[in-house]
């Protein structure tokens, strides 16, 4: 125990570091607060109560939402998480394997071909991001009561979609600063947290399921 002690003494005498770990510290911390802030006319306690029983429908939302490390049913404003990034991510590197553009960019071209990989990445992100947080309002619109009846649903989507957009932006951001300035790849990192944060509520939940289950 002395030892361990130790060894976090010395890392943290060490300032470099220490910066890391508290620029890390902070942008999680940051992360964890967005998700938590829920988009304007939206009643958040709806979505949790209509997808929350059993049945494929929620069990496929309730993967999604642990990986938003309860975001998404919350109908927050990172509900999308970092998830149209990864997609966008995916899509390049398949991209790469079938058409010669791509392929010179990852093989040949260097620096200034990742470079451009990346500015196409962060293109495609956005165009995800669109499609959806399109399909993510749509799915709020059809839940009952998750949208206040004094909002104009116009207002709703448009203001719903600039606010999805820029909250995914913000996390892909967040998570390069993270990469950049902090520990580890800040992707995965805000993906590992957001599962981890999940973690209690979820084991609770299956616990209650299964004396439920078994009529205990």
């Amino acid at each position: 125990m002395n030892r361990f002690l130790q060894t976090l003494k010395n890392i943290w005498s060490i300032e470099e570091l220490r910066n890391k770990i508290l620029f890390t510290l902070i942008a999680v911390a940051v992360f964890r607060i967005g998700s938590h802030i829920i988009l304007p006319g939206i009643v958040s306690t709806s979505m949790s109560q209509a997808y929350g029983s059993s049945g494929q429908p929620a069990d496929l939302l309730g993967l999604i939402n642990t990986f938003t490390g309860g975001a998404f049913l919350k109908g927050s404003i990172l509900a999308l998480g970092i998830m149209p990034y990864i997609t966008a991510s995916i899509i390049v590197q398949l991209l790469g394997f079938a058409v010669p553009y791509f392929q010179r960019l990852q093989s040949k071209e260097g620096e200034s071909g990742r470079k451009r990989l990346n500015q196409i990445t962060r293109l495609l992100t956005v165009f995800i991001t669109l499609v959806q947080g399109g399909a993510y309002l749509t799915l709020i619109s059809q839940t009952p009561g998750a949208i206040s009846p004094n909002v104009d649903h116009g207002i709703f989507w448009i203001s719903g979609i600039i606010i999805l957009s820029t909250g995914t932006i913000f996390a892909m951001w967040l998570g390069e600063k993270i990469t950049d300035r902090g520990i580890g790849n800040g992707i995965s990192l805000l993906i590992m947290i957001g599962i981890i944060a999940r973690l209690p509520q979820t084991f609770v939940g299956e616990v209650l399921n299964q004396f439920a289950e078994n009529n205990l």
